[in-house]
Formats: structure tokens, C-alpha cells, sequence
């Protein structure tokens, strides 16, 4: 009869907690519904909460004390080996999604180069982060490898444009130097400067290099610099060939191997249009990720309208707050608006 009670308790009392735990993670879903963008922290809080259950059924449940202590000490004892084996599991990647969420130095939107990867990340999770490649594919990384490998992340103030390239010791370094920063200004970088890279036994070799403001147009500034380069230097009759160049067949000792540039820049129609196709969802998720701010700086400044509307300095202090609050309630619905559908496009790629 006493067993039968035992498991009648034992049972009642998972039902409760049970049950408890299905509403609150219910109720968790629905709420983070319209917050699409803090999935992460949902994950976060449901993680905690699986932890929290387990250690309320052996708190809660009518285990004897003896029972109890050994089930609590087994229950540490499985924590503590997975923390301690994260480097290999699930946790770990879960330990390292918090840790890039704390260093804050990577963002949807931002150019990366992790390992042997580069594109635009896409997508940060619990688990994982999402990069869109140069093949417009969408490749999904472990939050682990991100913190076992070096990350470059690319600053959206700019970044260093170059191009590298061997001429022969026949040709003037002040020749080269001086049409390779006329390349580079005319493909829109700024500052532009040439380094010598280094002194070979049959050719020298030169870097061009100037900052790109729109980081936006990297692809797109990366062939145009490439092609102005070309331009620039079969437009001056040098040659772009090895020092070794052989050739079976007869020219004259005047006969240049330098292509035609008479075509200016923009005929082939391509500017501007690789970045726009190869990166499109990570340029949503940069757009999303911005609107996202907007939002949070008008929610700021509608605590800081509120406090003025409770403790006005004057009675026209205190209207104009009312008049600013209202209209920042208005933009925070239509930025809300912006958010989720433009959500809605990246979730359906």
C-alpha cells in the first residue's frame, strides 16, 4: 500500500512540475513571437530552464533524503563533466555563442574571415553563426570554430583595397608607381599608396593599396581596381608579362603584347551589381540589424519623454514631451512594421 502512495506522489508531483514548465515555455515562445531577433536570448532562457526543471523534480519530488543527495550530487557531477568535456559537445558551442554575444565584435551584416571561410554574416544563433560566401551559398559555422580560430572581422568605416602585381626591373618603379596611384584614385579609394613587396631574381613586385569607404561595393571595387590597374598600365605601353616571357612565334622588335583600353569603365554594365547579388541576405540582415537600432534608440528616448512628462520642469516642458512621446510611439510601430516584414522575406530564402 505504501508503494502504491509512493508512486501516486511520485507521479502527482511530476504531472505539476511538468505541466508548470509546459506553460512557462508556452507562454516563453509566445512572448519572443514579436521579437524575432532575440531568439538567441529565448534559447538561452529555455536552456536555463530545462537546467532549473531537472534540479525541481529532485528537489520537489518525495524522494527520501538519503535518495535525494545522491540524485543532486549525480546531477553535479553530470554538469560539471559536461562543462568540463564543452570543448567536444553541445554545450560548447552554446558556451561560445554566449561568449560571442559578449565580445559583441561580430553582427549580422559584418564581412568576416574565420579559418578558411570569408563572407557576410547572415545569421547568429545559439549555436551557430550563418555566412553568405562569394558563391552567394549560405555556409553555417559552429559558434565553436569562431572562438577557436582567428576572426577578421572587416570595420564598416572601411578597409584596406589592393591589388599585387610583378613587372620587370626594364620599367621605371617611378613610371609604375605613378600610373598605379592614378589606377587606384580613379577606382574611387582614397589615400592610395604603392609599396614594394619584394626584389626577385626577374621581376619586382608591387602593391597598390587604398581605403574603401563603402564596404558595401567590396567586390565590386575589387575588379574595378583590377581592371583600372590593366587600363592603366597597358595604356602606358608596359608590358604585364614575366621577364621570361617566350613566344615560338616571329613580331617585330616593336610589337607590344598590351591589349586595347580604348572601352572606358561601365561599358560592360557590371558595377555595382556582384555585391547586390552575392551578398542579399546578409545586406537584409545589415538592414534589419540597423532598423533594430533605430528602434531601440526611440524606445530610449521615450523613457527619457516619460521622466520629463512625470517631473515636467515647466507646463510646456511637459506638453512637449507628450507631443514627442506620441510621435515616437508612431515611429516605433512602423519601424516594428519594417522589421517583421522584412523578417519574413529573409526567413523564406
Amino acid at each position: 500500500m505504501n508503494l502504491l502512495f509512493d508512486i501516486a506522489q511520485v507521479a502527482i508531483a511530476g504531472a505539476i512540475i511538468g505541466l508548470v514548465f509546459t506553460i512557462a515555455n508556452k507562454r516563453l515562445v509566445k512572448h519572443y513571437e514579436a521579437y524575432p531577433h532575440l531568439k538567441f536570448r529565448r534559447q538561452l532562457i529555455q536552456m536555463t530552464g530545462v537546467l532549473v526543471g531537472i534540479l525541481c523534480v529532485i528537489l520537489f519530488m518525495p524522494f527520501t533524503n538519503q535518495l535525494r543527495g545522491q540524485l543532486l550530487s549525480l546531477y553535479g557531477l553530470i554538469v560539471s563533466a559536461t562543462i568540463a568535456l564543452s570543448s567536444t559537445t553541445l554545450v560548447g558551442n552554446i558556451m561560445a555563442g554566449v561568449m560571442l554575444k559578449m565580445i559583441g565584435n561580430c553582427r549580422p551584416g559584418n564581412y568576416v574571415t574565420v579559418g578558411d571561410y570569408f563572407g557576410r554574416i547572415t545569421e547568429m544563433d545559439l549555436l551557430h553563426v550563418e555566412i553568405q560566401t562569394e558563391q552567394r551559398d549560405l555556409t553555417t559555422l559552429p559558434n565553436f570554430y569562431f572562438v577557436t580560430n582567428p576572426v577578421r572581422v572587416m570595420r564598416n568605416s572601411g578597409t584596406m583595397l589592393g591589388v599585387e602585381l610583378s613587372l620587370g626591373y626594364d620599367v621605371s618603379r617611378h613610371d609604375i608607381e605613378k600610373l598605379l596611384i592614378a589606377a587606384a584614385t580613379e577606382c574611387g579609394l582614397e589615400k592610395p599608396f604603392v609599396q614594394i613587396r619584394n626584389l626577385g631574381d626577374f621581376s619586382v613586385t608591387y602593391r597598390v593599396s587604398g581605403l574603401l569607404k563603402d564596404v558595401n561595393r567590396l567586390l565590386d571595387k575589387r575588379r574595378e581596381l583590377r581592371a583600372r590597374t590593366i587600363d592603366a598600365l597597358h595604356g602606358d605601353d608596359i608590358e604585364i608579362v614575366s621577364p621570361t616571357f617566350m613566344n615560338t612565334r616571329a613580331f617585330d622588335n616593336d610589337d607590344l603584347f598590351v591589349a586595347d583600353v580604348t572601352a572606358t569603365m561601365g561599358e560592360d554594365g557590371l558595377e555595382g551589381l556582384p555585391d547586390s547579388i552575392v551578398f542579399d541576405k546578409a545586406a537584409r540582415a545589415e538592414s534589419v540589424e540597423k532598423l533594430r537600432e533605430k528602434l531601440q534608440e526611440t524606445q530610449e528616448r521615450i523613457k527619457a519623454c516619460d521622466q520629463q512628462i512625470a517631473e515636467p520642469t515647466n507646463a510646456k516642458a511637459g506638453k512637449a514631451a507628450e507631443v514627442e512621446k506620441a510621435e515616437l510611439e508612431d515611429r516605433i510601430e512602423r519601424l516594428q512594421s519594417i522589421i517583421d516584414r522584412k523578417e519574413a522575406n529573409i526567413s523564406k530564402d
